[in-house]
C-alpha cells in the first residue's frame, strides 16, 4: 500500500519549490550580466508583442520621394531605406520574425532532439549506435551550410526557415540529453524504481526527464541566439523570409549596397542582432551558473 500525501506534505513541497525559484531569481539578479541579458530578452518580447504600438510608421509603406533620409529627418527616428520605408518600424517588426524563429525552431529541435537523446541513452546498444551515428552525420556539416542545404530542398518561407534551423539543432539537443540520461539511469533511485517493477515509460517521464531539465533549459536558451543568427544569415542570403516582410537579415542585406551614402540601414539592423544575441548568450551563462548546484548563491 502506498503512502498517502497529506495536506501538510503538499504545503511543504510547495514551499520547497517556491524557495528554489526565489533562490534562482536571486542568483540571476545578483549577476549583473545575467540581469542585463534578462532585460534584453524582456525588451525583445515586449517589442515583438507590441510592435504595432511601438512602430512609428507602416513598415511596408514605400515613398521613393523620401528614400535614404538621415536619422531624425521628418519624424523617421532611424531614417529611411532606399524605398522610403521607415527603418525603425521595420526593425521593430523584424523582432517578431527573430523571436518566432528563435523560439519555435529551438522548440522543434528540443522536442525531437530530446526524444532521440532519451531513447539513445536509456536503451543503449544498437539503438544508441544507430541514432548517434545519424547525429554524427548531421554534425559533420557546418550549421549554416546544413541550414542553407535544407532551405534549398524545402524552399523559401518562414515555416521552412523554422524547420531547417530546427533540424540543424536536433543533434545538439540529442547529445546533451543523452549524456544526462547515461548518468541518471545508473543512479540508485532509478535502480530502486526499476526493481519495484516500474515500466520504462514511467521511469523516463517521472525520473529521467525531470532530472535532465536544467541542462536542457540552459542549452535551449543559448540555442535561441544561434537560431536568430541563422535566420538573419538565411535572410541575408535571400533564402529566408522574403521581402517585403521585415527581417533583420533582409534589412542588413538591403543596406549593404548603401553603406557609403546611407550606413544607417545596415548599422542599426546589425546592432539589433548584436545586442539581442549578446543578451541571450549572457543570460544563458548566468542561468547555467544559477542552476549549477556547485555555485553558491
Amino acid at each position: 500500500m502506498g503512502l498517502r500525501q497529506t495536506p501538510e506534505d503538499t504545503i511543504e513541497a510547495n514551499e520547497i519549490r517556491l524557495n528554489k525559484e526565489q533562490s534562482l531569481f536571486r542568483k540571476l539578479v545578483k549577476n549583473k550580466l545575467a540581469a542585463f541579458g534578462l532585460t534584453v530578452i524582456i525588451l525583445l518580447i515586449i517589442t515583438a508583442l507590441f510592435a504595432p504600438f511601438i512602430a512609428t510608421h507602416d513598415p511596408l509603406k514605400m515613398d521613393v520621394t523620401k528614400s535614404l533620409l538621415a536619422p531624425g529627418t521628418e519624424g523617421h527616428i532611424l531614417g529611411t531605406d532606399n524605398f522610403g520605408r521607415d527603418i525603425f518600424s521595420r526593425i521593430v517588426y523584424g523582432s517578431r520574425i527573430s523571436l518566432v524563429v528563435g523560439v519555435t525552431a529551438v522548440l522543434f529541435g528540443a522536442i525531437f532532439g530530446s526524444f532521440l537523446g532519451v531513447i539513445s541513452g536509456y536503451f543503449g546498444g544498437i539503438i544508441d549506435s544507430i541514432i548517434m551515428r545519424i547525429m554524427d552525420g548531421i554534425f559533420a556539416f557546418p550549421f549554416i551550410l546544413l541550414a542553407i542545404s535544407l532551405m534549398a530542398v524545402l524552399g523559401q518561407g518562414l515555416g521552412n526557415v523554422i524547420i531547417a534551423i530546427g533540424i540543424a539543432i536536433i543533434p545538439g539537443f540529442a547529445r546533451v540529453i543523452r549524456g544526462q540520461v547515461l548518468s541518471i539511469k545508473e543512479m540508485e533511485y532509478v535502480e530502486a524504481t526499476r526493481s519495484l517493477g516500474a515500466k520504462n515509460g514511467r521511469i523516463i517521464f517521472h525520473h529521467v526527464l525531470p532530472n535532465s531539465i536544467a541542462p536542457l533549459i540552459v542549452y535551449a536558451t543559448m540555442s535561441v541566439a544561434g537560431a536568430i543568427i541563422s535566420e538573419a544569415s538565411l535572410s541575408f542570403l535571400g533564402l529566408g523570409v522574403q521581402p517585403p516582410t521585415p527581417s533583420w537579415g533582409s534589412i542588413l542585406q538591403n543596406g549593404k549596397d548603401f553603406l557609403v551614402i546611407s550606413p544607417q540601414m545596415a548599422t542599426f539592423s546589425g546592432i539589433a542582432i548584436l545586442v539581442t544575441v549578446l543578451g541571450i548568450n549572457i543570460f544563458g551563462d548566468g542561468l547555467r551558473d544559477a542552476l549549477d548546484p556547485k555555485m553558491k548563491g
